[in-house]
């Protein structure tokens, strides 16, 4: 006897990962969890939370890579100490020479396949955020009297960030992970960072007084590249717009002879396609960055073409 296969409403699980208390209105069958749960079996979506995860940010000076030093209550910088040697391994790995071109131990697009590579040079690579970060950047302590210039070249060490991708993709048995934020790759690293400020909404500057949210950028390839030593398979990076386009989201507008015989439709279907432009929109949020890490199955199984 063949016993009948549950159906996917039936199997899926949903689980929603927050160090909030638990919206009022959230459907129940969703749980709500302060930690990734383990042994995920299907797919794991990070929506900037990576850009979320703390860092240090450096400036590089005559005596080499040095730490960014910011008063709290001021955000006024000063120049601390030389970076540890963990960091210094980091950047000279992932972030470009003074030069600008990539360090000669790293590999510009380490991991991406030919037909998934991001060039950092689209586009809407560097679009202005249309939301909300919170990640807590720079150290806010005393430093030394000397202050950064723009003569220095700046850089945000994401070894942070690669942990903590390393650790969510450490969760899943088999499946999909997806990291989704505003990134940049080693060939286009800015070279005087990313690291800024929002109030309600509005971008301010990166002061670390607990009245905004400050937030940087990720180096999306050294995140993948720590996801990709632990799942042990290839990835891809891809921009959200040819992501969701990929997809079948295209944005197009329903044809105008559907007002005539469906208006509540033609309605409906133009609401949507103004969502989907919104989201593929190059200049805004279109410039997002989607990292796709499978654990477990092939790459070409979960990337649509």
């Amino acid at each position: 006897m063949v016993t009948a296969r549950p159906s996917l409403a039936e199997r899926v699980r949903f689980t929603a990962v927050e160090y909030a208390e638990r919206p009022e209105n959230l459907p129940e069958e969703i749980s709500w969890a302060a930690e990734i749960p383990d042994g995920i079996t299907g797919l794991l979506i990070a929506t900037e939370w990576l850009d979320n995860v703390p860092l240090d940010v450096a400036v590089h000076t005559t005596e080499g890579w040095r730490y960014v030093l910011v008063d709290p209550d001021s955000g006024v910088e000063t120049i601390g100490e030389s970076v540890t040697p963990d960091d210094l391994d980091w950047l000279t790995t992932w972030w470009p020479d003074l030069t600008g071109s990539p360090s000669a131990t790293s590999d510009p697009d380490p991991g991406l396949t030919s037909t998934d590579a991001t060039s950092g040079s689209e586009p809407g690579f560097r679009a202005a955020r249309s939301a909300q970060g919170s990640s807590l950047t720079a150290r806010s302590r005393p430093g030394c009297p000397e202050t950064p210039s723009g003569d220095y070249q700046r850089a945000e060490i994401g070894r942070t960030r690669d942990d903590a991708w390393a650790s969510a993709v450490r969760k899943m048995d088999r499946g999909l992970a997806v990291a989704v934020d505003y990134g940049h790759l080693s060939a286009d690293r800015p070279v005087d960072g990313t690291l800024t400020g929002y109030r309600g909404g509005r971008q301010v500057p990166p002061v670390p007084d607990g009245t905004s949210d400050v937030t940087a950028h990720v180096a999306m390839d050294s995140v993948a590249s720590a996801g990709a030593a632990v799942a042990r398979c290839a990835y891809s990076v891809v921009l959200q717009r040819d992501a969701l386009r990929a997809l079948g989201a295209d944005g197009g507008r329903p044809p105008i002879s559907l007002a005539g015989t469906d208006p509540a439709g033609y309605v409906r279907a133009l609401a949507a396609a103004s969502a989907v432009a919104e989201l593929t929109d190059p200049a805004g949020l279109g410039g997002h960055l989607w990292l796709r890490q499978p654990v477990g199955i092939p790459l070409g199984s979960v990337v649509a073409r």
